[in-house]
């Protein structure tokens, strides 16, 4: 069999890493301008994470071989690219029996779309699966244990891909059925993320963080199942586990910006600094967008939105969310 990663970044190579050994050929693809000489010639990086791939791994720009014969295809590439990457598989002419599994967390701006919609609107008859849950790029390389979901409209597919993409020891996937949980959990949960991050640098406290987690899941829950996400997934890997990894760990690059923001820094030079993407910036402009179009509350994410595109003060942002109007739990 054959895999192929489309994207060669953190997360795209950590997966060809992981995937190796269980699959007779695997691929990775990655517009030209990503792909480093380091990479092209001794199928290695060093920045921002060291991976060292096998010599069966082949790298590739060129999208039309990479697919040609796979079985499974990864789309690991920034959410701001899938709808390109989904146009340019169209024209490469999929067929019926390849299956295409998106690991990319995030929503579209302005549509407010998930990325399985943004797929599907391209490729409108391809066999989609999503995988999300707790997995840390880093904590993968170390051999550490990891589980985390796989979920498609049609179980078939989805025992399929974890059968072939379980790792014994390693990597553990679990099946479901709700599409629409999982990739909305592992999307929103990165705003909470920052919102931890920031809480981090302020020193608040083991208290604001259980408060921060637990009111971040009501609004999660709460925009999510308005959009027909099952309450269980929400509270799954993929949502509660997912929350849990990335508020908790500064190997989290969402944790990461968070923590600049607390410390007063903005977000270009965030970004510039930390050099890769940080999916829960932009998300928290499309959860913004979405509990606008809901009529919902999400306090915590319109907090984040303001500190990341505005100029409001850290304290100022603490004072907001702790003296709002008083409610029920």
């Amino acid at each position: 069999m054959k895999l192929t990663v489309l994207g060669a970044g953190c997360w795209g190579l950590t997966l060809a890493w992981l995937l190796t050994e269980n699959f007779e050929k695997v691929t990775v693809w990655g517009r030209h301008v990503d792909l480093s000489e380091e990479l092209l010639t001794k199928k290695s990086v060093t920045k921002p994470l060291q991976i060292q791939l096998k010599d069966k791994v082949e790298i590739t720009s060129d999208l039309e071989a990479a697919v040609k014969d796979a079985d499974i295809i990864l789309l690991v590439v920034a959410t701001s690219g899938i709808r390109e990457v989904s146009k340019n598989l169209a024209k490469t002419g999929l067929s019926s029996n390849q299956i295409l599994v998106n690991t990319s967390k995030g929503l579209e701006l302005p549509s407010l779309m998930r990325m399985s919609e943004v797929i599907k609107e391209e490729l409108p008859d391809v066999n989609l699966a999503v995988l999300s849950g707790p997995t840390l790029a880093k904590e993968v390389l170390a051999g550490c244990p990891t589980a985390a979901s796989v979920a498609c409209e049609n179980m078939d597919i989805a025992r399929c891909i974890q059968e072939k993409l379980t790792v014994p020891s390693k990597f553990r996937l679990y099946t479901n059925d709700d599409m629409i949980g999982v990739e909305l959990g592992g999307s929103l949960k990165n705003v909470i993320a920052i919102a931890s991050g920031f809480a981090g640098a302020l020193n608040l406290g083991d208290n604001c963080k259980g408060a921060l987690l637990t009111r971040g899941m009501a609004e999660i829950v709460r925009i999510s199942t308005a959009l027909g996400a099952k309450p269980s997934t929400l509270y799954g890997l993929s949502g509660m586990g997912d929350l849990i990894a990335t508020c908790s760990s500064p190997l989290s690059r969402n944790y990461t910006v968070g923590s600049m923001i607390g410390k007063g820094k903005k977000i270009d030079d965030i970004l510039k600094e930390l050099g890769s993407v940080a999916e829960g910036v932009k998300t928290s402009k499309a959860v913004c967008g979405l509990a606008k179009k809901l009529n919902l509350e999400a306090p915590i994410s319109t907090a984040i939105y303001e500190a990341v595109y505005t100029d409001i003060a850290p304290a100022e942002v603490l004072e907001k969310l702790m003296n709002r109007k008083l409610k029920q739990e």
